[in-house]
Parts: structure tokens; sequence; C-alpha cells
């Protein structure tokens, strides 16, 4: 991960004794089920806890054995057994690496869905508010980045909660799905481990057992998961994407927050640039980049290879603390977004009307005109405007084939901006309820 752009609760869940920590309390667990069930003695189990539920595990210790084992579980489970004694020799009983590191993985990818969904349910608060306070602020609706019709910066701030809400939803979902352990041993049969001690671990990791795990937990899980990650931050991105036009110069109804003693070149003292922004655009491509390799994860060779370890050593911690950051900065973003809503409105009245030739063209067509007779004539006074020769009102006016059709009071109340907000509500109810 970048440092610079992680959370210290989100970066702590991938540090080295976070993983030492979860790999001890598994290994512990499962000794505590298999004293349970007469495997090992009951002492022994509590021997592992009273020695090692306190300690702090020396991560250089562990990697000097692992320049010898090659092994990083076995590293670890020997640097344990310097710290619990003798009592050591019964953990691990009949299980393999893989118990532990696949049902980890699943512990830290668990805990950091949990802060990615407390980071969306803060974007979801900002974006809320913003949209009400905006619910019928005139703006111009953009297709193909050029003038389409009137709608109003609430309206657009409802889709992207709305699309959040979604996002919000597959990330719960992922969690769900992610949070499985596997203590089944070599290939998976229990063979030399009791299903009971898995059920126990997983009750007490907060887990659900893996119906079937054959060594590894089937990495369609993963696959999955990563993908709910992606979404969401190209739902960040197309909100960022949104309000990097509107920090256009050119346009400027929305821009971030500037702050006091805040620089926007090194070069030219004026700039103001949108920074935050086109780090979250940056951030979505880091985070969709986890995908892929996911995805090529999924095809292990039989029942367990390590072709997809040091994968996820890179996209498990890379993916959750990136969006992490980028959710919450998106909120605080929004949270002090400047809006402009003298600007919204001066570029809805760029084109002089052209927003409003859909209403006239209808107009027509219920005036008697035929509708492609009645294209032609608002499409030809419209181009009028486009090369700056004059009003689009006026234009319809004086047209030979309009104006038998449409006085002028009634080409005037085609105009009203306010009859394309007569259903704000109704969208308004479908999104926030």
């Amino acid at each position: 991960m970048i440092p610079r752009y992680a959370r210290p609760e989100a970066a702590e869940i991938w540090s080295n004794q976070t993983k030492y920590r979860i790999w001890f309390e598994i290994e512990a667990h499962a000794a505590d089920a298999m004293a349970q069930l007469g495997v090992i003695p009951k002492r022994a189990a509590e021997v592992i806890w009273e020695k090692g539920r306190d300690a702090v595990f020396d991560s250089d210790r562990i990697d000097e054995i692992e320049r010898t084992t090659k092994h990083d579980v076995i590293a670890f489970l020997t640097h344990v057994a310097e710290i619990v004694g003798p009592e050591a020799r019964f953990l691990h009983q009949g299980m393999t690496s893989s118990d532990v590191l696949d049902t980890c993985l699943s512990v830290q990818l668990s805990r950091s869905a949990d802060l990615l969904i407390e980071g969306v349910d803060k974007l979801l608060e900002a974006l809320k508010r913003r949209a009400y306070e905006h619910k019928l602020t005139p703006t111009v609706g953009r297709s193909h980045g050029i003038h389409a019709e009137p709608t109003t910066f609430g309206l657009k701030l409802a889709g992207h909660y709305a699309e959040f809400a979604r996002g919000r939803a597959r990330l719960v979902a992922a969690r769900e799905e992610i949070a499985t352990c596997a203590i089944s041993g070599a290939v998976g049969t229990f063979a030399n481990i009791d299903p009971r001690v898995e059920a126990y671990v997983a009750d007490k990791m907060g887990l659900k057992v893996e119906p079937v795990s054959s060594q590894v937990i089937p990495r369609d899980r993963h696959a999955a998961y990563f993908a709910a990650l992606a979404v969401v931050a190209s739902s960040i991105e197309r909100l960022a994407v949104e309000i990097r036009h509107l920090q256009r110069t050119e346009v400027l109804e929305a821009e971030e927050f500037f702050d006091v003693g805040q620089k926007g070149s090194s070069a030219m003292p004026h700039k103001r640039n949108p920074v935050l922004t086109e780090n979250l655009t940056g951030l979505a491509r880091l985070v969709r980049s986890a995908v892929v390799p996911a995805l090529e994860d999924v095809a292990l060779w039989h029942e367990r290879d390590i072709s997809h370890s040091s994968v996820e050593r890179g996209i498990a911690p890379d993916a959750t603390v990136h969006l992490d950051f980028a959710l919450r900065r998106a909120s605080g973003l929004m949270e002090r977004l400047n809006i402009y809503p003298e600007n919204m409105l001066k570029n809805l009245d760029r084109l002089g009307g052209l927003v409003h030739s859909q209403r006239v063209l209808l107009a027509l067509t219920q005036k008697g005109m035929a509708r492609e007779a009645a294209y032609a004539a608002v499409q030809r006074n419209a181009m009028k405007v486009w090369r700056g020769e004059g009003k689009f009102i006026d234009f319809l006016n004086s047209d030979p084939e309009v104006s038998p059709h449409m006085s002028p009071a009634e080409l005037s109340e085609l105009f009203d901006n306010g009859y394309h907000f007569k259903h704000v509500d109704t969208i308004f109810g479908r999104v926030f309820g």
C-alpha cells in the first residue's frame, strides 16, 4: 500500500503484528477445540493462551527463522514455541498452513469491509445533505458534454447517492461471502482434524465454515470481493469526474474547497486545481487493478497451489486501504464542496433557451404539425442560435411555419425552467424514501 493514501485504521489490519495476532488466535482456538475433544491435554491449551494472549510477536525473529525454513507459517510456529514452551507441540495438530493463512485473510478482508461500509455511509450522508440543500437548484443537464435540458443539482447528487447505496449493498454481500473459515487439513478432507474444530474456530473468529475448502478457500469468493470494491471505486470516479468537469474555468458550477494557505501551482499563483478529484480518479484505477489478478486466482491447480499467494499479498492491502482512503476523501470533498447556483443559472441560459427545444417540438405536434416538419422547423431556428445570429424565441415567433400554430404567449410559456422539475419530489422519494 502507499502510506500517503492509507489511514492508520485501515493499514493496521494488514500490519505484521495484526496478522500474527490473528494467526495465533486461530491456532489457540483450534487448540481449545481439540482439548475439548480430548485430542490434546486441556492444560496445554490453557498454557498456550496464558503465554500467548498478550505476547508481542517479533517480526524480525520470524523473518530470521523463515530465511532458513523458507516457510512463513513454520517460522511463526517456531517463534510461538519460543514463547509458549513445550506445550506448543500441541499447536497445529492436523492443520495445514492454508488453514491459518486463508482463515486469517478472511478475517482481514471482513474487517476491511467493515471500514469500507462505514466509509460509504459517511459519503451517503454527505451526498444526501447536499442533495436536499440543492434539491431545486436549476442547472443544465448535459449529454455528450453538450447542453441538453434543465435538471437540478440535487437530482445529480441523488443519482450518485442511489449508486453508492447499491455499492454499499454489494460491499455487504461481499463481506458476507468472504467471511468463511477453513480448518480442514491437507487437501481439505479433515483426515487428521475433526470438523468440529473448524466450526469452533469459525464461531470464535466471527466466520462461517467453508463448505468445501479443498485445503484452500475457493477464490471465486475473493474475486467477487475485489469486484465489489472495484465497482465502488468506479462510482467514486464518476462523482470525481463530474466535479472535475464542473470546476473547469469556463463552467465553474462547483469547485473543490480551497483552504487558507493552500497552493495550486508552483509556477502560477492564481491556480485552484481539482487535485482531490484527480487524486480520486487515480485511486479508483489502483483499486480496479486488483480485479483481473483476483479473477485469475480462481483457477488454481487441483486442490491447491500458491500462485494466488503473492497476488493477494499485494492486492488485498492495496485495494482495501486505498478504497478506504478514497471513500473518506470523497465524503470530505462533498461536505465542503463549493457550489455556485448563480453560475449554474448563467450556464443554463447560455444558449438562449435552446434547452427547451424538445418542449417546443412536442407542443407543435400537439397543435397539429407533423413531427418531421416540427423537428425541422425547431432545428432550423436552433441552428441560427448556435451560429450566434439571435434569440431562439424570436426566431420561432417570426418563423412562418411555427407562428400559425403558436402565439408568442404560448411560446413564452414553453421556456419555463420549472416545468422540468415537477417530478423532483417523486425521484427524491424513490431515492431517499
